[in-house]
């Protein structure tokens, strides 16, 4: 089971479908309880970092969030959830994050934004098991104005040029996160997704 995290903040018909294509059984919740039940956790996400956190913490997810990952179980931040992973954002001034990695959340300067539209994935970690059988250059579907700057470089798991280039998403043991919206991207998508679905679970990978 796949518990994947409402808070109120993203679309989470079309990612719970786009699982359910590639074979997973899947619950949208925002109980503490069934998030606990769960072998996997998804993090979607689409808006800004400020009212994530608020509503996250009012929800009381976010000790819930912390456990699951201390447990080693397969965790994916989608999009605004690759964000929340991380200790702050310059958005709207310096926001918390949850601080599960070290790193900030930077906007894209001198570029038109939001970063919308497709684009290209390079392989920075061919061990990422998250997109095993996905060939470099992949192109998937992005919608973002802010990009994660991770502390320690080795956790990149790939990178996209926009004018600079970003981490597009990372891997830490059993924690993944893309920057992209794999349900949006078609084959590639559900190809990663499928990935997903397959990871050891329980296990710190």
């Amino acid at each position: 089971m796949i518990a994947i995290i409402d808070y109120g903040m993203g679309n989470l018909r079309s990612v719970q479908k786009a699982l359910e294509k590639v074979g997973a059984q899947t619950v949208i919740t925002q109980d503490p309880a069934e998030i606990k039940k769960a072998q996997k956790i998804v993090l979607p996400g689409v808006g800004a970092m400020q009212p994530a956190m608020d509503k996250l913490k009012s929800l009381n997810l976010i000790s819930v969030i912390e456990e699951s990952v201390r447990q080693g179980k397969p965790f994916l931040g989608i999009c605004l959830g690759l964000q929340l992973l991380f200790e702050k954002s310059s958005e709207g001034g310096d926001v918390a994050g949850l601080g599960i990695l070290s790193g900030t959340v930077e906007r894209f300067q001198s570029l038109k934004v939001p970063h919308m539209g497709w684009n290209q994935l390079q392989l920075a970690n061919s061990n990422c098991p998250l997109f095993s059988g996905v060939e470099n250059a992949a192109n998937v579907y992005f919608c973002h104005s802010y990009y994660v700057r991770p502390t320690d470089k080795a956790i990149t798991a790939t990178t996209t040029d926009y004018g600079v280039e970003f981490v597009s998403s990372i891997q830490k043991k059993n924690i993944f996160g893309v920057q992209f919206h794999p349900e949006k991207s078609q084959s590639i998508g559900l190809k990663i997704l499928e990935n997903f679905v397959k990871l050891p679970e329980g296990q710190t990978l």
